[in-house]
């Protein structure tokens, strides 16, 4: 036995059905939590829902429901994608669960009776998605600076937490533990952005709603979210704040690993640990910020209607497809990307081909040429026949140290490439040794039942490691190979599948390939309903943006930007009005784009010079998905001129094109009607 492991996801908020990006992290806790459990150690595995705060409640307004009916149903529906998605947690927690109330009011009340919260006053501009308050200086273009919302100015009477009385002693942690934040870059950006700049004092409570827990000694209260939502990691495991923790929370507390998203990084390596500071609680042993699942390489919006959801793709592609796809597509510090077309393409290529061929042709001549009967005569005819064997044994055995080392250090996807070298080198080991030949030669049978031996023994091997991953597929194969998956400290010996075993007579096909039309088709059908749904809502939670500054949405696919939407109308939320005096600051030319490119390792953003007048401003924009460098050049287009210069992706910005988005998330640039020349003024 390893040891302990405590492994957590952050909770999910209960606002809504989860997407695919949201879901790719309890995948990847899964994997990793079963990964640990075959290596010997004992795990508990930890996830659940978040269920309080301001956006719900006006949610559970909107739905006609009291709160708690709206976070119970969508509870269920997180939980119900967990378990669809082959999810072995040990605990799923709910913030609205009697234990974790209580336990949270007992922690806020101990950090005031010890002085570490205080009783004040918030004004600032407030972000309702995110529940934050920000200063004017750290809104990004007027907005939040996490999601790109608007914000609307707050004052409330509230209680802060003195973030600043913990400040030196976290950077002091961070420094002496460089393993805590992980990857590096999230450290350096929460060092350099919020640390070392000075934290401000945090607000903890709010009065203006009414949902959430409540502060037991200022009933006007309720606790702030992320106090509230991040204890979860210790009252889910037994902690009391009274000094009557459980035998569980002194067994696997410290956390071992916190995964969660890169949006949630600062809450989680900065509030949190000061929390725990406050509480005189050990500090999780690594925080790990994941990025995230994109589509098209834009983020996903339900407004947009470009959202993917597991339940459809868990439907046309089957769970461990949609597994392996989530995991192996995912860099380890990088954005990935999620398609039907690319998920149907890995299906065929690594799945179908790679894999469930090589299952299925081992398994046919096995029966063809021995009648089921696996032996392993330790035959070779010649140097290059054992030059191939060894070869083969050694990458078979060598495998679980590879994987090992890449699940070390949380390069998951990795990890699962390096099983699938393993199936790999199987399929070129056949390729070497020609079984269909040495069927031919009746004297060449000890080495073609040699040959087959030690494919079946590579594949359990390879579907020993599977497990983790696609735990349904593994056991299918050995399943196919009348055996058993093995333990991890029994994957480093070759040879061990017995003599005589006779596998199944008539192999399972683990994936077929798919008909690119098909899925295309089915994609076409979930698509066009979701944009008819969306099209519909007004106020959805993901507003459109506009083009420019790098701040254009995710696109839809291919196939339905192709089709348009002819007579098609949309509503959106109204802004607040403003009087003729504001509107007069913004100033709106036409521009002509003289050249434009691609900037290097960004996948949306183009670089444009357009002339407007007998000026050239450089102007950066998100519509890279839409429009290639050499289309844009010669357009007249609508530009925001006096938009206060910014950085993107280290290029200066120096305005705003004005593009108009469909509920698709498809953008078109705006131009005028007439032809005008460059420097026009728009009025």
């Amino acid at each position: 036995m390893e040891g302990k492991y405590y492994l957590t996801t952050a909770i999910a908020y209960t606002s809504g059905k989860p997407h695919i990006g949201n879901n790719y992290e309890i995948v990847l806790a899964d994997s990793i939590a079963r990964f640990k459990r075959k290596e010997g150690y004992d795990v508990f595995f930890q996830t659940g829902t978040d269920e309080h705060g301001q956006k719900i409640e006006l949610k559970a307004q909107e739905a006609g429901v009291t709160p708690k009916e709206f976070v119970d149903k969508v509870a269920g529906v997180i939980q119900g994608m967990c378990d669809m998605l082959n999810i072995s947690y040990d605990k799923f927690i709910r913030t609205t669960d009697d234990y974790h109330e209580a336990q949270v009011q007992k922690i806020f009340k101990r950090m005031y009776a010890q002085g570490d919260i205080y009783k004040g006053a918030y004004e600032g501009m407030y972000c309702t998605p995110c529940e934050s308050f920000w200063t004017e200086s750290q809104l990004v273009d007027g907005k939040c600076p996490d999601c790109g919302r608007e914000v609307k100015p707050a004052k409330e009477e509230a209680y802060f937490f003195r973030m600043s009385k913990y400040a030196d002693r976290l950077i002091k942690h961070i420094n002496e533990h460089p393993e805590f934040i992980q990857p590096v870059s999230r450290k350096n950006e929460m060092m350099n952005n919020f640390l070392l700049p000075g934290l401000q004092d945090l607000c903890v409570s709010r009065t203006s709603f009414k949902w959430g827990i409540p502060v037991d000694f200022d009933p006007g209260h309720v606790v702030y979210v992320w106090l509230d939502a991040l204890s979860n990691y210790i009252t889910g495991i037994g902690y009391d704040a009274d000094g009557n923790s459980t035998e569980q929370y002194k067994k696997f507390w410290p956390a071992d690993l916190h995964l969660i998203g890169k949006d949630i990084i600062r809450f989680h390596t900065i509030y949190w640990p000061i929390f725990l500071m406050s509480l005189g609680e050990p500090l999780p042993k690594q925080i790990f910020g994941h990025p995230w699942l994109m589509m098209n390489g834009g983020k996903m919006s339900k407004s947009k209607g470009n959202v993917i959801y597991v339940d459809d793709l868990v439907d046309f592609f089957g769970v461990d497809a949609v597994r392996y796809y989530m995991v192996h597509e995912m860099p380890f510090e990088n954005d990935g990307n999620a398609t039907w077309e690319l998920i149907a393409e890995r299906t065929n290529s690594d799945l179908a081909n790679t894999l469930g061929n090589l299952v299925n042709r081992t398994i046919s001549m096995s029966n063809k040429y021995f009648g089921g009967v696996v032996c392993d005569k330790g035959a070779a005819l010649t140097e290059k026949d054992s030059q191939s064997d060894r070869d083969l044994r050694l990458t078979a055995v060598g495998t679980l140290t590879k994987a090992a080392g890449k699940m070390e250090e949380l390069r998951v996807a990795d990890a699962l490439t390096e099983v699938f070298a393993l199936f790999k080198r199987c399929n070129k080991y056949i390729d070497e040794t020609e079984p269909w030949v040495l069927a031919k030669d009746p004297e060449k049978a000890d080495r073609l039942s040699t040959v087959l031996y030690n494919l079946v023994e590579s594949i359990v091997i390879g579907a020993s490691l599977l497990e983790p991953f696609m735990p349904e597929t593994a056991e299918k194969i050995v399943a196919q190979l009348n055996t058993s998956l093995r333990d991890f400290d029994k994957l480093e010996t070759f040879g061990l599948y017995p003599n005589g075993q006779k596998v199944t007579e008539k192999p399972e096909i683990l994936f077929a390939r798919l008909d690119m039309k098909e899925v295309e088709k089915r994609e076409e059908e979930i698509l066009a309903a979701m944009q008819a749904a969306a099209a519909g809502e007004a106020g959805a939670a993901d507003s459109g943006e506009t083009a420019g500054n790098g701040r254009a949405g995710g696109n839809a696919s291919d196939a339905s930007r192709a089709k348009g939407v002819e007579d098609a109308v949309m509503d959106m939320e109204p802004k607040p009005e403003i009087t003729y005096d504001e509107f007069a600051k913004l100033q709106f030319r036409v521009g002509e784009i003289i050249s434009c490119e691609a900037i290097p390792k960004s996948k949306k953003l183009l670089c444009s010079q357009v002339k407007i007048g007998s000026q050239v401003k450089q102007i950066v924009s998100g519509i890279k998905a839409h429009y290639a460098p050499e289309e844009m050049v010669g357009k007249k287009v609508m530009v925001l001129v006096n938009l206060k210069p910014a950085k993107l992706a280290g290029v200066l910005s120096e305005g705003m094109l004005l593009c108009a988005e469909d509920a698709a998330g498809n953008l078109a640039l705006m131009t005028p009607e007439k032809e005008m020349p460059a420097g026009a003024e728009i009025c």
